[in-house]
């Protein structure tokens, strides 16, 4: 009986060695009191007009379709509101959102992707061509301000 509970105690203190290799080997950090809690937040974009991972300029929009003309609404810190005139069947709007927005940016039509949002309201579109996100911004908020 007293061997029995060496063997697991053995056992146990084997485990957590093995699980402390696994650890560290993992990169994950030991345990200890030096360590902080903070938690590493990723940074907000700073605007509608941002961006990506892959170093794409991505631009938050608000479609309105079925409008009666293509404009440039509302510019505010989270999206570009547009109207779109073409009805939300098909990817019409889609399409016209995308003519509509390389007209305004003066872009090539095929610079001009919709990457989120085919079905809803809420779209983010790809500019492919090499520009600047402070250039976007200003030619969008300048569309936005003319009568």
């Amino acid at each position: 009986m007293l061997y029995l509970g060496r063997w697991a105690n053995w056992a146990r203190v084997g485990a957590e060695a093995a699980a402390s290799r696994l650890a560290s080997a993992s990169g994950m950090p030991k345990k200890g009191k030096g360590q902080s809690k903070e938690l590493v937040k990723p940074l907000p974009p700073a605007g509608p007009v941002a961006v990506d991972q892959s170093g794409s300029i991505t631009i938050a929009i608000h479609a309105k379709p079925g409008s009666k003309q293509n404009a440039i609404t509302d510019v505010t810190t989270e999206n570009i509101s547009v109207a779109i005139a073409a009805p939300p069947s098909e990817g019409e709007a889609n399409a016209e959102l995308c003519r509509y927005l390389s007209k305004v940016l003066e872009l090539r039509k095929s610079d001009v992707i919709l990457d989120k949002g085919g079905k809803s309201r809420e779209k983010v579109v790809k500019i492919l061509a090499s520009t600047t996100p402070e250039e976007i911004l200003e030619k969008l908020k300048k569309e936005s301000e003319a009568p």
